[in-house]
């Protein structure tokens, strides 16, 4: 198995547990903004509507985050993308709330933004990672042109000479 192909594996999972804890504190913070606004900042300006709406919208993202990042474990390339629009969105959601609990509001970004990035940077179709490798390991000669280690590059290089 290739490197690339656990941290991948890694990263999503990794993705996938972090957009649903995620989803969780945004689910909390949605209830606390709907049902205790007194815990907030009184005199919070938002860009439109007030804490009330923020709070049933940050609540259905975070409802929306735990379902997408449950639905990552099972490693179709269409939970992949609804994560990342999901935690796009999440991060895009906390952010105009921010107003309300400044601090709370940009770590909870901070996480949807850490799920974005291992969503789109690690997950790979495997349509394209195995045609790549099938392309990469046309043969001349009987020689493999894909190393797989110090050893194979070493070992090519001496037959090369």
């Amino acid at each position: 198995m290739d490197t690339r192909d656990i941290r991948a594996a890694g990263w999503q999972t990794f993705s996938g547990l972090v957009l649903a804890l995620s989803g969780i504190f945004g689910v909390v913070y949605g209830l606390m903004a709907v049902y205790k606004s007194s815990f907030f900042a009184g005199n919070a300006v938002f860009v439109f509507s007030d804490l009330n709406t923020w709070g049933w919208i940050t609540f259905g993202l975070g409802a929306l985050a735990i379902a997408s990042g449950l639905a990552i474990f099972s490693g179709r390339e269409w939970a992949r993308w609804i994560g990342i629009a999901i935690a796009g969105l999440g991060a895009l959601g906390q952010l105009l709330t921010a107003q309300a609990y400044p601090l709370w509001s940009l770590m909870i970004m901070g996480v949807y933004l850490l799920a974005v990035y291992g969503l789109a940077v690690y997950g790979v179709r495997e349509s394209v990672a195995s045609s790549a490798g099938s392309r990469s390991e046309t043969t001349t000669s009987g020689i493999s042109a894909r190393p797989t280690g110090i050893s194979d590059v070493s070992d090519r290089d001496r037959r090369a000479a």
